[in-house]
């Protein structure tokens, strides 16, 4: 009779085979940002990938061919759902046919900025009914340390199976940067922490596999979890930084944008962040409270990445006060104002609003009593106080005139920025789109 050692090493040994040849069934949780991507990849691959989502509507897109994600190329995925590489289901009964799968749903803060887990705990507890012997379960969520050992390895192994002897399980951050041209999932280093070294193994062999990038292995899972809230965090609290010498730099005078550019030619010791209003997507404003909400476990006040935080949520309101002292400046009062609001993704060149800076600043515009009107040639719709509104696709030359102010909130490639300054009464960039001293009476900067 096999050791419990000797039964996870068989299992494990004869899993890595089945990946190194291509023939294990790999399913992916979660049709999103991160989980159609990874679908797509492993598709390319070679392997036989089962997608798996409770939304209808992503699911019917994907068995269609039809591609609803900025990163994902549009012929690659008809190519592969044509071949049969890639199908999507909303039954979560196909688990039992996959030899591993990957868990790519969101995790939101509640209204008390705490985690909200209940998509991990809602996908653990489907692929706990259908977990068989020899499994490899991956979670890609971000999330706080502890998450994998703590939260999903109980639910799985409800199933009577038991983890690093019947089945394994590892934690692996996702790496997704919308918009990113250089960096995509495929070429993306990757960090995978096993909870055992045998799921680390199988983890590691499965993402080797299909990446072309660096797989960079780690102790645990929480290693994993905690190097994915310090990339984040990194990101959240220079770019406090950068908001908070913006508003310093505005009060002083001093062009803030110059400045960074003048510290970035150091080539040691600094590397430049930049100001904006505010943070978006559903990583940078969202990870670090994954942190400070854990950390009350331990007694501990993290109290720089709060300060950041609070800094970053900060901004919109204080892109508001700028509008209302420029408008004054101009001898208009913000209530009645009409304001052409350029922009309402997170970043440029993305239909992503995730998290958008923008949704809040339309709430504060409304309150005061202005009118805005959003362009933005990549989001179709977005939800403004539980409505849905479409945002005009592309400005004219009469709506800049008719506009007390045009505020550029996102710096979409495909505006004609001259155009901008030539016909607008009065222009408040939030992004530096111009990249350059813009000498007009009528345009200003963050």
């Amino acid at each position: 009779m096999l050791t419990t050692k000797e039964k996870g090493n068989q299992l494990a040994e004869k899993l890595i085979e089945k990946l190194n040849n291509k023939t294990a069934v790999i399913g992916v949780v979660g049709l999103g940002y991160v989980g159609l991507p990874l679908a797509v990849e492993k598709a390319k691959a070679g392997y036989n990938v089962i997608g798996f989502d409770v939304q209808e509507s992503k699911v019917d897109e994907v068995n269609q061919g039809i591609n609803y994600i900025g990163d994902v190329v549009d012929e690659e995925l008809k190519e592969l759902v044509v071949n049969k590489k890639l199908k999507a289901t909303t039954d979560y009964s196909f688990i039992k046919d996959v030899d591993a799968v990957a868990i790519c749903v969101p995790t939101p803060l509640d209204i008390y900025k705490q985690p909200n887990t209940s998509y991990v705990e809602s996908s653990a507890h489907e692929i706990s009914d259908y977990l068989h012997e020899g499994m490899l379960v991956v979670l890609e969520s971000t999330t706080y340390p502890g998450t994998t050992e703590e939260l999903l390895k109980p639910i799985l192994e409800q199933s009577g199976l038991t983890c690093g002897e019947d089945f394994f399980l590892a934690y692996s951050p996702e790496r997704v940067d919308p918009g990113n041209k250089q960096f995509k999932t495929k070429n993306t280093p990757k960090v995978v922490g096993g909870v055992s070294e045998n799921c680390t193994k199988v983890a590691a062999t499965m993402y080797g596999n299909v990446l072309e990038s660096d797989i960079h292995e780690v102790s645990s899972p929480s290693v994993a979890e905690m190097e994915k809230i310090l990339e984040n965090t990194f990101r959240n609290i220079n770019i406090g930084l950068a908001n908070e010498m913006a508003v310093l730099c505005n009060k002083m005078g001093i062009d803030v944008w110059e400045v960074i550019d003048a510290a970035a030619t150091k080539p040691y010791g600094f590397m430049p962040f930049y100001p904006g209003p505010g943070l978006g997507g559903h990583c940078i404003p969202i990870d670090p409270w994954y942190l400070t909400w854990k950390a009350r476990e331990y007694n501990y006040h993290t109290k720089l990445i709060e300060t950041a935080g609070e800094i970053n949520n900060e901004m919109p309101n204080y892109v508001i006060q700028r509008i209302m002292e420029i408008l004054n400046k101009e001898g208009k009062a913000l209530n009645g104002s009409n304001i052409l609001v350029l922009g309402v993704a997170y970043k440029k060149d993305i239909d992503d609003y995730r998290e958008s800076p923008v949704l809040p600043i339309l709430e504060k515009l409304e309150d005061a009593g202005a009118n805005w009107t959003v362009v933005d040639p990549y989001v179709k719709e977005f939800k403004h106080r539980k409505e849905t509104k479409k945002p005009i696709n592309k400005f004219t030359i009469e709506m800049l005139d008719s506009a007390d102010m045009v505020l550029i909130a996102t710096n979409h490639s495909g505006y004609d920025y001259e155009e901008i300054l030539v016909h607008s009464k009065v222009v408040f960039d939030t992004r530096n789109s111009y990249n350059k001293n813009v000498n007009n009476e009528r345009y200003y900067k963050l």
